[in-house]
């Protein structure tokens, strides 16, 4: 979802969160992730390196960035766009 319409009260699927549209909801589901409040207290990279592992592929370094942004959101800071993270990253 777009970051400026996320709603912290209307946090029912994964797709309520920033920058998660329903490719990334599955990768999160692939995790073992079904609800946003799952995310909280998540470490972004040990995330991306599992998702790496159970697709066998090198995933795109923005999908870290992303990871990054809804772990933060649900840790409780504001709704981010996920290229906010790449400079952090780089």
């Amino acid at each position: 979802m777009n970051p400026a319409k996320v709603r912290r009260d209307r946090l029912l699927a994964l797709t309520d969160l920033p920058n998660i549209g329903p490719a990334m909801a599955r990768d999160l589901q692939l995790l073992g992730f079904e609800h946003p409040g799952q995310l909280a207290g998540q470490n972004p990279q040990a995330l991306y390196d599992r998702l790496s592992a159970l697709t066998g592929v090198r995933q795109d370094p923005c999908v870290l960035d992303v990871f990054v942004s809804v772990t933060r959101f649900m840790d409780g800071e504001e709704a981010r766009p996920w290229w906010h993270y790449t400079p952090e990253r780089k």
